[in-house]
């Protein structure tokens, strides 16, 4: 009984009883990954795609959308989970405090799920507002000087975002009751009034709305926060608010584009493409001038965000490559950032400089990171090649050809400044030698898949989850 008490009541354990029962707690969390993997799994294939089953009272739905973005980030939250599970068996004295990290990673994974199925969008603000607070104390942990101001810039900006948002929701519903028709916030009560002739209200609203939720999403000029979390915070959080919290703000901007895109591309159009090539031009700038290459991913997120947002911003087209290149995009993300963990414990640094041989000294993790990199500059044949080349050519088919040469001029820069930083640290001579314990099979499975995927997404996608890919981009006005 004494047992099962300190179990449940953690506070009543004794001193030094903690050991035993942190370890539990990581079994919880990889148990947890992999039962959500496999209902997500389920949950996207069981249904043809352009099925749509709305359930919960009508506050929740199964679509195309949902179904695909559930799985990703299920199967990321997974990949993050056993990163975590290896680190803290590897490393027990990471053993301290992991049952508040696991603790705040299942909140912030139920309330991302949540968020992506919600059929109210009111109710997804809210869920993503939870996933904030989850997130705030995850950047905290093992708090030091640098990761608690990191926190409570991210806790400001997000706020502020998603005050704008409110704020945007607050519009849209004071332009529907100027023309008497009745407010609601379900996706299919906005599609309705999306087919009402556009007034300011909702103008403005849907103006606030993109740039409230650009903030999640790391848009320019709400982007600053973003470089100086992701270095701050541990690895596997970072991977968490890259690749997992970044999706579940992106199918809130999806939601509004798939109920008013049509109706208001002509708004909603110039603002992401002006967002998106200013928040890339600003990412190619932290790139250069850059030493650390955690943070140097991070501003690289940064240029993946302004992609999507240019592709977003076309539509038609484009919107295939945008979904291929979102979903790419986190995997590189977990790939990369987890990885990047790996290294920092090898070398004890995050200077570019001071890391050198990558492939040589740590083979597996080398290895990853030369195939993350690949992919993140947008080499063939992975998906983020694919989703960038449809992309351009959607810019050129709608006759963007300014918007056009700017990409491919910030695309350069972009592919100059890594290789220059990170091709040294991959190929050079190892300027040390550490000791470092062989990975096991569980270590890297993980990243396996993810690269798997990537190169999937770049050659060949099974025709369901192709099926997939294809009716998101049909909500978005894609062919």
């Amino acid at each position: 009984m004494r047992t099962l008490l300190a179990d449940m009541f953690p506070g009543l354990r004794a001193p030094g009883a903690g050991h035993a029962y942190r370890p539990r707690i990581l079994n919880l969390l990889l148990l947890a990954g992999g039962v959500n993997v496999a209902v997500s799994s389920h949950f996207a294939f069981a249904r043809p795609a352009a099925e749509v089953v709305v359930f919960g009272a009508g506050y929740f739905v199964a679509d195309a959308t949902s179904r695909l973005f559930v799985l990703v980030v299920n199967l990321v939250f997974l990949g993050i989970a056993t990163y975590l599970w290896t680190r803290v068996r590897d490393t027990p004295e990471l053993q301290v405090g992991v049952e508040r990290l696991a603790g705040f990673m299942l909140l912030f994974i139920a309330a991302a799920n949540l968020a992506i199925l919600s059929n109210h969008v009111i109710a997804m603000w809210a869920l993503v507002e939870a996933t904030t607070l989850a997130a705030v104390p995850l950047i905290q942990f093992r708090c030091t000087p640098i990761r608690l101001r990191a926190s409570w810039r991210y806790f400001l900006f997000s706020s502020v975002g998603l005050g704008l948002s409110l704020l945007g929701f607050a519009c849209l519903a004071h332009g529907l009751e100027g023309r008497g028709h009745e407010v609601s916030f379900f996706l299919d009560g906005l599609g309705e009034a999306a087919r009402q002739p556009p007034e300011a209200w909702r103008r403005v609203g849907l103006a606030l709305l993109l740039l409230g939720y650009g903030t999640k999403l790391g848009l320019a000029p709400m982007h600053t926060w973003l470089p100086e979390t992701y270095h701050a915070a541990s690895p596997s959080v970072t991977a968490l608010l890259g690749a997992v919290q970044f999706n579940v703000a992106l199918v809130a901007v999806l939601r509004l584009l798939q109920a008013y895109g049509d109706s208001d591309r002509a708004l909603a159009g110039p603002i992401l493409l002006t967002l998106g090539l200013t928040t890339m031009a600003l990412s190619s700038f932290g790139i250069i001038a850059t030493r650390n290459y955690v943070k140097l991913i991070a501003f690289a997120s940064l240029n993946h965000g302004g992609v999507i947002a240019v592709g977003l911003g076309i539509g038609g087209s484009a919107a295939y490559g945008v979904v291929l290149y979102a979903v790419s995009n986190a995997f590189i993300k977990a790939i990369l950032f987890l990885t990047a963990g790996k290294i920092e414990a090898h070398y004890k640094t995050e200077d570019v400089t001071e890391v050198s041989g990558l492939i040589k000294d740590m083979p597996y993790s080398g290895l990853f990171f030369t195939v993350g990199t690949f992919a993140l500059l947008g080499f063939p044949p992975f998906g983020s090649f694919l989703g960038e080349l449809i992309i351009m050519s959607g810019l050129i088919s709608a006759g963007h050809f300014v918007v056009f040469a700017s990409f491919c001029a910030i695309l350069t820069v972009t592919f100059i400044a890594t290789g220059r930083s990170v091709f040294p640290m991959i190929w050079g001579e190892p300027k040390k030698k550490v000791n470092w314990a062989s990975q096991t099979a569980v270590t890297v499975l993980p990243k396996l898949v993810f690269l798997c995927a990537l190169l999937a997404m770049g050659i060949y996608l099974p025709a369901p989850v192709n099926a997939l890919f294809r009716q998101v981009a049909f909500t978005l006005g894609g062919q």
